[in-house]
């Protein structure tokens, strides 16, 4: 299964907005995502439950995780979205 990891750029974080968003970009992919804090239990990225309760800030890292065809184009897309601090816009 591929992954990558991303370093979140909000400054609040996979919270409010930024989570908001995150959810909305991964349901409009085709194909299951999953996110992990290091050495966390890996949890659906299409759910803003699941994001709010990971509790990742701001510069902290997660990994992402996919299978499917075009997982890889798909994570590399997921990776540069949280790689933008979306509060800033």
């Amino acid at each position: 299964m591929p992954e990558r990891t991303a370093t979140i750029a909000s400054s609040t974080g996979l919270h409010a907005r930024p989570a908001k968003l995150f959810v909305q970009e991964v349901q409009a992919k085709a194909i299951p995502v999953t996110i992990s804090r290091p050495d966390g239990p890996a949890l659906p990225a299409g759910s803003i439950l699941s994001l709010l309760g990971l509790g990742v800030g701001h510069g902290e890292t997660v990994t992402l995780s996919a299978e499917g065809e075009g997982a890889e184009r798909v994570l590399d897309e997921l990776v540069a979205f949280l790689e933008i601090d979306h509060d800033a816009e």
